[in-house]
């Protein structure tokens, strides 16, 4: 079964309080939805049209998983905290079997 990841690239961030009180509340939904953090603030090369901007890579077992936990009542509480404070390209992509 081919694992589904989020990928999300935050092209601004407006406010960092709320960027913190949803990290504070998205971490432990992600978990809690299975999934496991693999990057975040690391270094980016970007290339072509691509910006080399915070990026967040997150691995669940199953694309379902991925939606699920998005879906969860948990993240969206954290969605609710981030607000406005962050403008962001976030997607959830199905992993090659």
């Amino acid at each position: 079964m081919p694992k589904g990841y989020w990928v999300s690239v935050y092209r601004t961030i407006s406010d960092p309080e709320k960027l913190a009180a949803y990290n504070k509340l998205a971490g432990p939904a992600v978990q809690a939805g299975g999934g496991r953090l693999l990057a975040r603030d690391g270094r980016v090369v970007a290339h072509d049209a691509g910006l080399a901007e915070r990026t967040v890579l997150i691995e669940f077992d199953s694309f379902e998983e991925a939606v699920a936990a998005r879906e969860s009542a948990a993240y969206q509480e954290a969605l609710v905290a981030l607000a406005d404070g962050v403008e962001r390209d976030f997607r959830i992509v199905e992993g090659i079997d």
